[in-house]
């Protein structure tokens, strides 16, 4: 079957949707946000492609998959097993890398395993264990008639007299022996041969190395018997260890039968794979159990305000308001007499020290009133603020406690690992010999780029060579495709945590692809997001090389190059929610830029444009933000120079520091000295221009709640004046319900059989738990008083239930709704339900109704905005009306500062900066900046490449 035949889709949004789609093939969904691409491509198609396969396993496979649910559908025919991409961050389990997320990591311990060599950590010596042999082999290949001495070292650097052993190496007739004496180690102090009747009284208290002189010859080929026996003799006597001297240069080579270090015995057992994992105890670093990082207490978080004194809350919970805590610090001022109300930036840097870490041995006179007002003295050690904030810790089994404390804590790496998570054994293996010899974490810590440069030139000998051969090329080929989806700035150390949700999902791309499957249905969720063109490219010949392994590829997307490279186009319209769920066009990128009727292709056809202004309003040079010598993660050292009052684009490929100067450096710099943030920034020098700022907010696509309770009216705080409105109605009033009646979350109105949820769990053991509609309320949520309760013909529930664009015509003569709902309608979300589950929300959904609370606030005209690629999930049509809201907050003098790669936006900027020129190590500089003109004449810019050919484009006519 050539097809996917689908008759009669009516999930969610959809209105009996029939539609064939090739097989085999490059598909691309897209549409308006909210037209019913997620439906069509996730709830339908993938749902009942998963849907079938898991059907056909056992029930007891089953109970370990997840089932999904049936979509509303008549027919599907001509589908495959399913695997979905979805935009979601892979883990937030702290020990997740992207080395074990992508395998490579297993790959590479099982490498380092078998072909890696050992090193003494202190002598970095190769831990090798040599037959007799082979000593003998080492021995004759020195030139002919070199003298040399044979030893056996038998004590190394300890202390004592060591009569016994002198006496007992005598009994079996050696008569000559080399000590060393008085070294720090066994390498210092001179060595001098002495003759049995000659030895001198050792020092007790001295260290010592003795070595028993077990054969002196010249180096011959008559000699192999003769230089065998002697190893052997040596190797017994020091317990696999011996030393050939050349006794003319003192040169020593040092041999060893066991997998030790010649000189200092430090051995290892087999190695084995799970020595290089920092998940098992055999290979994590026991200080910091293979996380990479401790926690401690941080002394600029405990005196959280070094201006002020101890008396007036330096530390908090230790001022005047804490009796006992402000009693032990008033005996402390006494004592090493410090006023107590001076500012704690101007105590001496001793009284600084014993404050927060302790009086150490020194016993300390305090005075305890009691609750009676009687003194009492006692003496004692004074334990530190730091010391007793840790013993709290350690000992409380609150969780209240320990999130109060952790305000106070921060992350370090390790200082026993470095930060490597990897015991000290597992550091001292390497693969590779001579410049080539690297431990597992170097590797790790190299951009992908260069790992997999390391891997395609590495060389190995003989059998390590054939034993190598098949895992280097699994490591090297799942490096490629991580290479091919624009994450060559990624290092395999680097925490899955710390993630984007569009890098998430293109590392998951590049293990399907490296898992080689065929004739599987992938579905994607905008593959393209977070990319910046030129890596854009690579990414299409990735999904077009997964098409070509005779796979079937579905992707929601809304960028321009991957609709037009499509083999078939879908266009979903013709609005959102419930005005959308239509197929509007379908067929080749042609047909579809020829169809009239589709709002894509006539964005496609050029008919429609976004376009951008003729003239650009130039910077204010005193009015500007600047950050100076910002270097957080890949920053080189970086002055940023932001104009006041204007739009600011901030480009760069994939890991160029975006991020990092923006959100980790400005934003918490900015809202540390705004708002006295706890939050640490990443280093920088300077900061000036504030003078400007009252606000600063960062709109990021971090979910607006974690529970199904949350939802887009009760975070814009629509839900109030509502619940308000409905307990101003004359049957509430002569029922006496407050606003709380009206609210799920509280008892009172809601229904208490489902506690207001409106759903109920049933857990079914083998098959997914089943969420089921309450019996009782029926999904309305309220118990029957309080929906008898109407405003306007409607009940508190059917509000809930009405979409953005709905309400706001319902809600018309109320203004304080409809000036929120005019936000929501704004930023494009006039398909949302009011009600709709915050868990149910994209990243982009979410970050535009973050938006629209700010938008719904009284501006000031001073505020400072941070966005982080708000057109995520966004069509052409979309990104004009977000246009048109971005450009109203720069119009009443605030700052918008955003990052992003869309070029549509970055067009209509007035200023832009462009970091690069490449990602991770490779980037962190500023390439260009000035108006999107004079970035697109940059030759250094690959921003300013793409965005040339589109400003002579869409130059508005």
């Amino acid at each position: 079957m050539e097809q996917i035949r689908i008759r009669g889709a009516r999930t969610h949004n959809l209105k009996n949707v029939n539609l064939d789609l090739p097989r085999h093939k490059l598909v691309v969904i897209t549409g308006l946000s909210g037209s019913g691409k997620s439906s069509l491509a996730f709830d339908t198609l993938y749902a009942e492609g998963q849907r079938r396969y898991v059907e056909s396993l056992s029930a007891y496979a089953r109970q370990f998959l997840q089932l999904m649910e049936k979509p509303d559908v008549d027919l599907i025919e001509g589908l495959s097993p399913a695997i979905s991409i979805e935009q979601k961050a892979t883990s937030h389990n702290p020990r997740s890398t992207v080395g074990t997320v992508t395998e490579i990591h297993d790959y590479l311990r099982l490498l380092y395993a078998r072909v890696g060599t050992p090193y003494c950590p202190d002598h970095e010596i190769p831990l090798e264990a040599q037959s007799v042999s082979q000593m003998v082999d080492a021995a004759l290949a020195l030139p002919e008639e070199t003298k040399l001495m044979i030893l056996a070292p038998v004590v190394a650097n300890r202390k004592g007299e060591h009569a016994e052993l002198f006496e007992e190496m005598q009994a079996q007739g050696f008569v000559r022996f080399r000590v060393r004496s008085g070294g720090g180690t066994a390498n210092e102090g001179v060595a001098k041969i002495y003759e049995v009747e000659s030895l001198p009284k050792l020092k007790k208290n001295d260290k010592h190395t003795i070595d028993v002189v077990v054969d002196r010859l010249k180096v011959r080929a008559d000699m192999k018997q003769r230089l065998a026996e002697s190893f052997e003799t040596a190797l017994r006597l020091a317990d696999g260890r011996a030393i050939a001297l050349e006794m003319d240069t003192d040169q020593e080579h040092l041999f060893s039968s066991k997998f030790a270090c010649p000189i200092c015995s430090y051995s290892l057992q087999e190695l084995e794979p799970r020595l290089f994992s920092f998940n098992n105890p055999m290979g994590a670093c026991p200080e910091c159990d293979g996380l990479g990082q401790i926690t401690f207490f941080d002394p600029k978080r405990v005196v959280a305000h070094p201006s002020l004194s101890l008396a007036a809350g330096a530390v908090k919970g230790w001022d005047r308001r804490n009796q006992f805590y402000f009693q032990m610090l008033q005996s402390l001022a006494a004592f090493y007499e410090f006023d107590i109300d001076a500012a704690f930036e101007d105590l001496p840097e001793k009284v600084r020290k014993i404050l927060l870490y302790g009086s150490g041995k020194q016993t300390i006179p305090f005075s305890y009133i009691n609750e009676r007002g009687r003194t009492s003295i006692r003496e004692h050690v004074f334990e530190g603020i730091i010391p007793n904030l840790e013993r709290r810790c350690r000992e409380t089994d609150s969780a209240a406690v320990r999130e109060e404390l952790a305000k106070y804590q921060n992350n370090q790496p390790c200082p026993s690992c470095d930060g490597t998570r990897l015991r000290r054994e597992a550091r001292f293996v390497r693969v590779g010999s001579g410049e080539q010899a690297r431990a597992i974490y170097e590797v790790s810590g190299w951009p992908l780029r260069d790992t997999l440069g390391y891997f395609d030139g590495l060389t190995l000998d003989g059998a390590k060579r054939e034993i190598a051969d098949k895992v280097i090329q699994e490591i090297v080929a799942r490096l490629t495709f991580l290479n091919n989806v624009g994450l060559d700035y990624l290092s395999l150390e680097r925490s899955a945590e710390t993630l984007s949700g569009g890098e998430a999902q293109r590392i998951r791309l590049a293990s399907q692809i490296g898992s080689g499957l065929t004739g599987v249905m992938y579905v994607l969720d905008e593959p393209s997001i977070g990319l910046h063109q030129r890596d854009n490219d690579r990414l299409i010949a990735t999904l077009k090389h997964l098409r070509d392994l005779g796979n079937s590829v579905i992707v929601v997307e809304h960028d321009e190059d991957m609709i037009r490279t499509a083999d078939y186009v879908v266009d979903m319209g013709p609005g959102a929610g419930e005005h959308g769920g239509v197929v509007i066009a379908e067929g080749t990128p042609r047909q579809v830029q020829a169809n009239s009727a589709s709002l894509t292709g006539q964005y496609l056809a050029g008919k429609k444009i976004i376009e951008y202004p003729d003239e650009r309003i130039a910077p204010d040079e005193d009015r500007m933000l600047r950050i100076g010598d910002a270097h957080g993660n890949n920053l080189k050292h970086v002055d940023l120079e932001l104009p006041v009052g204007l739009l600011t684009c901030i480009t760069g490929v994939s890991g160029s520091g975006k991020s990092t100067l923006i959100n980790d450096t400005l934003y918490q710099a900015v809202a540390r000295h705004l708002y006295g943030s706890s939050a640490e920034p990443a280093p920088y020098e300077s900061l000036e221009g504030l003078e400007h700022f009252d606000k600063v907010i960062n709109v990021d696509q971090s979910p607006i709640g974690r529970t199904p309770r949350s939802n887009p009216a009760t975070y814009t705080g629509l839900f109030t004046p509502i619940r308000e409105l409905f307990a101003g109605v004359p049957s509430s009033k002569e029922r006496g319900y407050d606003p709380g009646r009206f609210s799920f979350n509280v008892k009172g109105g809601r229904c208490e059989s489902c506690q207001g949820d409106g759903m109920l769990k049933v857990e079914m053991h083998f098959l997914p738990d089943v969420y089921v509609p309450c019996d009782v309320c029926h999904g309305k949520r309220y118990n029957r008083e309080t929906l008898e309760v109407l405003y306007k013909g409607k009940n508190i529930s059917e509000v809930l239930d009405m979409t953005v664009e709905h309400a706001y015509e319902f809600f018309s003569a109320v203004p304080v709704v409809a000036r929120k709902l005019k936000t929501l309608l704004d930023v494009g979300l006039g398909y949302i339900r009011l009600g709709q589950s915050a868990t149910t929300l994209s990243g982009g959904e979410a970050q535009r109704v973050k938006l629209s609370l700010e938008l719904s606030k009284r501006d000031t005209g001073r505020t400072l905005y941070i966005l982080d690629e708000p057109t995520t999930g966004l069509h052409f049509h979309d990104i004009a009306l977000l246009l048109e809201v971005i450009h109203r907050l720069r119009d009443q003098g605030n700052t918008v500062v955003i990052i992003e790669h869309n070029l549509d936006v970055i067009k209509t900027a007035d200023w832009v900066i462009d970091l690069g020129p490449e990602g991770g190590a490779g980037g962190g500089q500023i390439i260009a900046q000035g108006t999107p003109e004079q970035v697109a004449k940059t030759k250094a810019s690959f921003t300013g490449r793409y965005l040339a050919p589109l400003l002579k484009r869409d130059k508005k006519k």
